[in-house]
């Protein structure tokens, strides 16, 4: 049956990840411009083992948040990311559509 985390808010997972004692740490979209595949205010929940739950960009960048959100988890500054089709990374993290996203990454707890 699964424990219906699927169909769970991102904050409630975060919540429920804390009281389990991970270090978990939150993406929200910021800002959007173009063709962003999720809206202002999508949530991306990571903990510290790298697991995830939400999106903040229907997969196309969520590699690269995961990897900046367990570096904010090991004791780094909250950080602001771009990603958009005038960086070269675009491509690269799946952004070819012609938009640009703004994700705030922070730790929680």
């Amino acid at each position: 049956m699964g424990d219906g985390v699927e169909t769970l808010d991102p904050l409630m997972v975060a919540e429920r990840w804390m009281d389990e004692g991970r270090n978990v740490a939150i993406a929200t979209v910021m800002e959007t411009w173009g063709s962003a595949p999720r809206p202002t205010g999508s949530h991306l929940v990571i903990d510290g083992e790298g697991n995830f739950h939400g999106s903040v960009s229907g997969g196309c960048v969520e590699g690269a948040v995961i990897t900046e959100a367990l570096d904010v988890i090991g004791g780094g500054e909250p950080k602001m990311l771009e990603f958009g089709v005038a960086d070269e990374t675009a491509w690269r993290v799946g952004l070819s559509c012609g938009g640009r996203i703004r994700v705030y990454v922070e730790r929680l707890g």
